[in-house]
């Protein structure tokens, strides 16, 4: 799928890529736009990958990477696909991003609405007010959000969290909990079913298949993290690492099994201390939920000391009576 857009005297051109054969040599310093990515979502099931390139002159000039994502379960029982992407995509100096992006927009929403995909959402924009025209203008809905992230750069994580919390990672330490790399088999399955377990009654959180967290870990932009007491998985997180920061992106542990070891706790400081060590200026976490006044998981993060901004995350609907429906509920 193609299309022109006239930009002064140059012709840009938009095409959509769903092949890793057609993919064309562009340079990738945010791995979530990435080819890498591409390549491992391509070989993941239940993804589909579509790779947005806008060229000029027949150099590329700017590219995003949007998923399409079957999901169901049992309980309760669904089955449908959501569209997904995480920020505005990555572009060269020279480009006009704002007009490359109402094309890349424009075009991706057409193309998942062929799919019939319940739903599109966009997240993890750089700044809160990034395209807010032309999103409404494709019927996209802004729902607040907000946006987690800690400080690495200038102070190391010890000198930002409370005392309380500091002693609950000493305990844990001292009672034998080690958060480490998952290295063998039995603890890549560990780890899987950590989430697993986790993320079966959550209705709108997506789990990927363990196929794509196995490639991820082959690439030198992720880490799995596995959580253990006395030989016992009771904590696992996923982190990415992108352009000198680091996101934790899955997080899952036994609270309630293990109330006095603070797994999650120890789970969270451990990806913390390792974007630490590795020089990374922040660690940000993806998900931490609609900006109620209480917010249990929110408030969780914030103990390690990081700043919350608020954001908007967008979303549109396929069918228009459910666009309509969110758009009165989420009525700013």
């Amino acid at each position: 799928m193609k299309g022109e857009q006239p930009q002064g005297e140059q012709q840009l051109t938009i095409s959509i890529i769903t092949t890793s054969e057609e993919l064309p040599e562009m340079e990738c310093s945010n791995f979530f736009h990435s080819a890498e990515l591409f390549h491992i979502i391509e070989k993941t099931p239940g993804q589909t990958p579509y790779m947005l390139v806008a060229k000029q002159n027949g150099l590329v000039v700017g590219h995003m990477l949007a998923t399409l994502r079957r999901r169901g379960s049992w309980i309760p029982p669904y089955l449908f696909s959501q569209g997904r992407v995480y920020g505005e995509g990555e572009y060269t100096e020279s480009a006009d991003k704002a007009i490359i992006f109402e094309q890349f927009l424009k075009i991706i929403t057409q193309k998942l609405r062929r799919k019939m995909c319940l739903y599109i959402e966009f997240s993890d924009l750089s700044t809160k007010m990034f395209g807010y025209k032309v999103f409404r203008k494709e019927g996209y809905i802004p729902i607040r959000w907000m946006a987690v992230h800690n400080s690495l750069h200038s102070a190391p994580p010890e000198d930002r969290i409370g005392e309380r919390v500091l002693a609950r990672i000493e305990h844990a330490v001292n009672m034998g909990v080690e958060v480490k790399e998952v290295e063998t088999e039995k603890e890549f399955n560990d780890f899987y079913r950590m989430f697993k377990n986790y993320y079966s009654t959550k209705v709108r959180r997506y789990l990927p298949s363990p196929k794509m967290f196995a490639k991820l870990q082959e690439t030198s932009h992720c880490k799995l993290f596995i959580t253990k007491y006395r030989n016992r998985a009771i904590g696992a997180a996923t982190c990415l690492y992108s352009n000198r920061n680091a996101y934790l992106w899955y997080m899952a542990a036994k609270r309630k099994s293990y109330p006095t070891l603070h797994p999650g706790t120890a789970t969270v400081w451990g990806a913390i201390t390792d974007a630490y060590n590795q020089h990374c200026w922040h660690i940000n976490f993806l998900d931490v939920g609609l900006p109620f006044k209480k917010n249990h998981y929110r408030d969780f993060i914030l103990s390690f000391g990081g700043k919350e901004v608020s954001t908007y995350r967008w979303f549109r609907y396929t069918f228009p009576w459910l666009n309509k429906i969110a758009a009165w509920l989420y009525r700013e």
